[in-house]
């Protein structure tokens, strides 16, 4: 899997990344090791999940984290997080 985060200040994109995951892991983890590569080449914390954060990306494999997904104060408006490729198989 494939996934991208961008973080955006005053609707300009700021930062971006892309981050690969091969293993063998579930969704779900892959989704989780990708945030806390994300967070850790951002130097951000890892965002709090929410309700409508879940909703979100269950439905289009895309969401965006808001200052309050945060616990600290983070340099960007937001953070939006996709899934880039799906794995196959």
């Amino acid at each position: 899997m494939k996934f991208w985060a961008k973080a955006f200040r005053d609707n300009r994109m700021t930062a971006d990344t892309v981050v690969e995951d091969l293993s063998a892991d579930t969704r779900t983890h892959k989704v989780f090791g990708a945030l806390e590569t994300i967070s850790y080449r951002f130097d951000i914390p890892r965002p709090i999940w929410l309700d409508s954060n879940i909703a979100d990306f269950k439905r289009y494999s895309k969401v965006r984290f808001y200052a309050d997904s945060f616990i600290e104060e983070v340099p960007f408006d937001y953070l939006e997080f996709m899934v880039l490729e799906e794995d196959m198989g």
